[in-house]
This record gives structure tokens, sequence and C-alpha cells, in this order.
């Protein structure tokens, strides 16, 4: 499985973005390993999304980073 997922940053923003092990990826940002996470903790995961294909889980999130997928996440997901 893949996933794509949304997380909601200590200034109110939100990070997309896609793993094939979400567990460890969630790990990675909670503890700061991850580069564009890493001054924002804490981290709420607060949407996540499972896909059979990486190819589906890159294109959702390229979705919810576009303007439609803003409006789309803003609406429907959070």
């Amino acid at each position: 499985m893949y996933y794509s997922y949304i997380l909601k940053l200590n200034n109110g923003k939100y990070y997309m973005g896609h793993s094939s092990d979400l567990r460890t990826r969630m790990n990675e940002h909670s503890h700061g390993r991850v580069a564009a996470t890493k001054n924002f903790l804490p981290i709420k995961l607060i949407y996540y999304s499972a896909f059979l294909s990486l190819n589906k889980a890159i294109a959702f999130e390229k979705y919810l980073k576009s303007s439609s997928g803003f409006a789309f996440r803003n609406k429907h997901l959070i």
C-alpha cells in the first residue's frame, strides 16, 4: 500500500506527503527527522488515503497541493 497524507503543523499550516510506510514516516516527522517539518513540531496527522500504486499516491498528493485540491482539502477533508 501507498499513502498520501496531510499533517497540521504547529504554525497552523498544512504539509502534504506520500509514503509506502505511513507509521515509519510519521515517526520520522514526529522526531524531527524531516527537514520540511522539523521546525514545526508537534505535528498532527489529520488525513490519509491508501492507494494500491505509488503513482496514484503521488498524483493525489500533487492534486492536494494544487489550487483545486486546496479547495477540496479545505471543504471535504479538514
